[in-house]
C-alpha cells in the first residue's frame, strides 16, 4: 500500500503537548471510524470531531473538520463509545452535576452516528432520569477546511472555510465541492462566523430532548466511484459458529466492514470492487482490490468479476512515462485529481506505478474460473489476460533477464512498487537500501503463478500460447533458484529481491510466505521456508513480521520493516497449507486471531511488530487504515485455509481437507458459495465432517497431515 508520505512523517504523535505536528502524518489508533464508501467519519472515542484527521469525508475531500457538542458551563464525562457494525457508532456521556441529588448520574447525552454515501446523520438525545427540572444550553460547533485527502495525510493544515447561514444550519463551498449542515429542530441561534448552533433545553423529570443533525456533501460532477445499491451484495455473507467465539466475531465484523467498502465502476455500475481502506485509500487500488477479491472467492465470484472488469477497462494501452502506463499493465490507483504531497512527490490521477497488479490480475481470473465464474465471462476477459501476459514479458522484464522488476522513471513517484512500497522497505541485512531496478522475490512467484494460470486458461478456451507460457514459467523457476537463494548461519533462504546490479538483497522477510503454494518452490525449499516462518524472529505470536526482528533495520513500528500486516500473514497461512505445512499455518493463524480480539475484531491495515512476548495485546501502528479491505478479507482466507478448501469447478470437484481446525471445532459455516450454489460445512468435535455442496460437484474429502 502506498504510504504517500516520507518515513519520518510518522514518527511523532500529533496529540498532547510538545512540538507542532505540522507536516506529520496524523495518528488514528484511538479514533472511531464509521464507514459507508465513498464516505466516512473519523472522531475521538467520545464522538467529538475536532482536529488532526478528524472529520466527515466524502470522495477524498473533508466535508467537516469539526463537529463538537458541549453543554454551556457543564462538563460532559464520556462513559462509552465506539463503532457498531461498519456505518454506525454511538457515544454516551454524563452531564456532571446537572440534576443530581445523589452520586448517581441524572442527565445523560446519547450521541448516535450514521454514515451513508454523501450523508452524515448525528442524533443528539439529552435524557433526564432525575427528579428535578433541568435547564441547559447545548452548543454544536461545526467547521471545515474542505481539504483534499493528501493534504490531511501529509499533515499540512489548511485554512478554515467561512460558513454562511441557512434557515436551520450552515453551508460551505469551494470550487466544485459543497457541504450543508442542517438541524431538526431548528436551533435557537445560528452563528455562521463561529460555526455555532445553540439550543435552549428544558427537561422535566423522566423526559428527553432530541435533535438530528444532517450533513450533506457532494462534488458538482458526482462521485468518481459511486456506492452500489445496499441490497446488491456481490457475495454470500457466511455465518460461522465455532468453538472459539473470537473467530466468529472476526468474520462477522469483517463482513460488515467489507460490505461498506464496496464501490462501483461508473462506466458499468453493475461491476463492484472493494476500496482499499479508510481513511487514506478509499478508492480503486489494483493490488489491494485484486487480493481482497481473491481472498473472498469462497463467498462467490461476482466481486472478482466486477474487480477484473473494472481494472480491465483501465488497462494500459500506451507507454506514458508520467503515469507509468504501459500496454497491458494494470493500474496502481485512481484519484479524483493529482495528489501533490511536496515538490518531489506527486502522483497523477490514474497512476500505474505497480509491478505486481498485472500478474495478480491474471491469477485472479484463473482462480475465479476455478471457483465457478461463468465461462462466457472468463472468455470475454481473455484478450486482457493475453495483454497482461505480454506485459510481463515485454515491459515487466524490461532488460530481458527473465525477472519482473521496477524503477520509478518519473523521479516523483513511488520508489518501491511492490506491496511493500514505502521508500525504506527493501533493505540488505546490514540495513543499506537496495538500488533500482529491483526484482522482488514475491513478484517472481506472482509471475510464475500467473504464467501457469494463464496457460491453463488459454488451453481450456482453445487459444494459442499455452505451451509457450508454461515454458516461460519453468525458465523463471530455474532462474529464481539460481539467482535468489542465499545463505546465513541458519541455512539457505531466498533474498527479498535482486538489486539494480542483480545482486541478492539478503534480508530475512515475510516474503517467504508469499512464495509458498505458488509452485515456484519444490518441497525441500518449501520446508526450509516453513521452518523460517515458524521461528520467533518472524512469527511474533500476533502474526508475521514483515522483517525479521534479528535484522539491523528492524523497527516494530516500521511500515514494512518489522510491522505485522494481517493480509501478509493470511497469504502465508494459505501458502503453508497449500504446501503441506498446517502446523506452522496454525501458529500464525492463532496469533492473528489473538490480535483480532485486541482490535475489537476489526483488524487494521497493519500493527506494531512487538509480538506476544512483550504484551498480550498488540500495539497499534498509529496511522493505519481501519477498516481496510484485505485485512478484513483475511478472515475469509484464514477460514478457507483452516478448512483446506480448494475448487476446480471446470473439473467438477471441490476439495475439503481440514488442516488445523481441531481447536475450533465443533465448527459450522453456512453460506459459502461455489459456482453460484450454496456451500455449508460443519466439523464435529470428533472431526466428522458434513458437507452440503451444490449438485453436480464431486466433494473430495481429505485429511491434511504435516509433511
Amino acid at each position: 500500500m502506498d504510504t504517500t508520505v516520507k518515513t519520518h512523517d510518522t514518527t511523532n504523535s500529533d496529540t498532547g503537548p510538545g512540538p507542532s505536528a505540522e507536516g506529520l502524518q496524523p495518528f488514528l489508533h484511538d479514533a472511531c471510524v464509521t464507514l459507508y464508501a465513498p464516505s466516512f467519519a473519523i472522531s475521538h472515542a467520545d464522538g467529538q470531531i475536532d482536529g488532526s484527521a478528524d472529520g466527515f469525508y466524502h470522495g477524498d475531500s473533508r466535508a467537516l473538520a469539526r463537529l463538537t457538542v458541549v453543554a454551556d458551563g457543564i462538563a460532559i464525562a464520556p462513559v462509552r463509545g465506539g463503532f457498531e457494525g461498519a456505518d454506525r457508532a454511538a457515544f454516551r456521556g454524563v452531564l456532571r452535576g446537572l440534576g443530581e441529588e445523589t452520586p448517581d448520574p441524572a442527565v445523560t447525552l446519547h450521541r448516535r452516528r450514521c454514515v451513508t454515501p454523501g450523508h452524515l446523520e448525528e442524533t443528539l438525545e439529552i435524557a433526564n432520569a432525575g427528579r428535578q427540572n433541568v435547564c441547559l444550553r447545548l452548543i454544536v460547533t461545526a467547521g471545515t477546511d474542505l481539504a483534499p485527502m493528501e493534504r490531511i495525510k501529509s499533515g499540512h493544515a489548511q485554512s478554515p472555510v467561512s460558513a454562511t447561514a441557512t434557515g436551520s444550519g450552515l453551508d460551505w463551498s469551494r470550487d466544485t465541492f459543497a457541504v450543508r449542515l442542517t438541524s431538526s429542530p431548528e436551533p435557537a441561534t445560528v452563528d455562521p462566523a463561529a460555526g455555532r448552533l445553540e439550543y435552549d433545553i428544558e427537561l422535566t423529570p423522566r423526559s428527553s430532548w432530541i435533535a438530528v443533525l444532517h450533513c450533506d456533501a457532494a462534488h458538482e460532477d458526482g462521485d468518481q466511484f459511486p456506492a452500489p445499491p445496499a441490497d446488491s451484495l456481490p457475495w454470500r455473507t457466511p455465518v460461522l459458529r465455532s468453538a472459539d467465539r473470537r473467530l466468529d466475531q472476526w468474520l462477522s465484523q469483517s463482513a460488515a466492514d467489507l460490505d461498506r467498502l464496496r464501490l462501483t465502476d461508473p462506466d458499468m455500475p453493475a461491476d463492484q470492487f472493494l476500496a482499499a481502506g479508510a481513511p487514506w485509500f478509499l478508492t480503486l487500488f489494483g493490488r489491494d482490490s485484486l487480493w481482497a477479491a481473491r481472498m473472498l472467492l469462497p463467498l462467490g465470484t461476482d466481486l472478482a468479476a466486477g474487480t477484473l472488469r473494472t481494472l480491465a477497462r483501465r488497462q494500459g494501452v500506451k507507454s506514458d512515462q508520467d503515469t507509468e502506463e504501459q500496454p497491458g499493465k494494470i493500474l496502481h490507483e485512481v484519484r479524483r485529481a493529482t495528489q501533490n504531497f511536496n515538490e518531489n512527490f506527486s502522483l497523477p490521477p490514474c497512476y500505474y506505478g505497480t509491478v505486481d497488479a498485472t500478474p495478480l490480475w491474471i491469477t485472479l481470473l484463473h482462480d475465479a474460473w476455478r471457483w465457478g465464474l461463468a465461462p462466457e465471462q472468463v472468455e470475454q476477459l481473455l484478450p486482457h489476460a493475453e495483454s497482461a501476459l505480454a506485459w510481463m514479458r515485454d515491459h515487466g522484464d524490461a532488460d530481458g533477464d527473465g525477472f519482473l522488476k521496477y524503477i520509478d522513471r518519473t523521479g516523483r513517484g513511488l520508489a518501491n512498487q511492490g506491496w511493500k512500497d514505502s521508500g525504506d522497505s527493501i533493505r540488505y541485512r546490514d540495513g543499506r537500501f537496495a538500488t533500482s531496478p529491483i526484482a522482488l522475490c514475491e513478484v517472481q512467484a506472482y509471475a510464475y503463478e500467473a504464467a501457469r494460470g494463464g496457460a491453463d486458461l488459454l488451453r481450456a478456451f482453445g487459444r494459442p500460447g499455452a505451451d509457450r507460457w508454461e515454458e516461460w514459467a519453468e525458465r523463471l523457476r530455474d532462474r529464481f533458484r539460481s539467482h535468489f537463494w542465499v545463505e546465513d548461519e541458519r541455512g539457505p533462504y531466498p533474498a527479498v529481491a535482486l538489486d539494480g546490479d542483480k545482486k541478492p538483497v539478503d534480508s530475512v522477510t515475510s516474503g517467504f510466505g508469499q512464495l509458498l503454494g505458488t509452485g515456484l518452490l519444490n518441497h525441500d525449499e518449501s520446508a526450509l521456508l516453513a521452518g523460517r516462518l515458524g521461528a520467533p524472529d518472524l512469527d511474533s505470536g500476533h502474526g508475521l513480521r514483515t522483517l525479521s526482528s534479528d535484522s539491523v533495520a528492524y523497527n516494530p513500528y516500521g511500515y514494512h520493516i518489522g510491522s505485522i500486516w494481517p493480509h501478509d500473514t493470511a497469504i502465508a497461512v494459505h501458502g503453508l497449507v497449500r504446501a503441506g505445512f498446517p502446523e506452522t499455518a496454525a501458529s500464525l493463524s492463532r496469533g492473528l486471531l489473538t490480535a483480532s480480539a485486541g482490535f475489537d475484531a476489526r483488524l487494521p491495515e497493519l500493527f506494531a511488530g512487538h509480538g506476544a512476548a512483550t504484551g498480550a495485546r498488540p500495539s497499534p501502528y498509529p496511522a493505519s487504515c481501519r477498516p481496510q479491505a484485505w485485512a478484513a478479507a483475511s478472515s475469509v482466507m484464514i477460514l478457507q485455509s483452516m478448512l483446506g478448501l480448494s475448487a476446480d469447478v471446470p473439473g467438477g470437484t471441490l476439495t475439503v481437507a481440514p488442516g488445523f481446525a481441531e481447536e475450533y471445532r465443533p465448527l459450522k459455516v453456512e453460506g459459502l458459495d461455489i459456482a453460484g450454489g450454496r456451500l455449508d460445512i460443519s466439523i464435529e468435535a470428533d472431526g466428522t465432517a458434513h458437507i452440503e455442496a451444490p449438485n453436480g460437484l464431486v466433494v473430495k474429502r481429505e485429511h491434511m497431515t504435516p509433511r
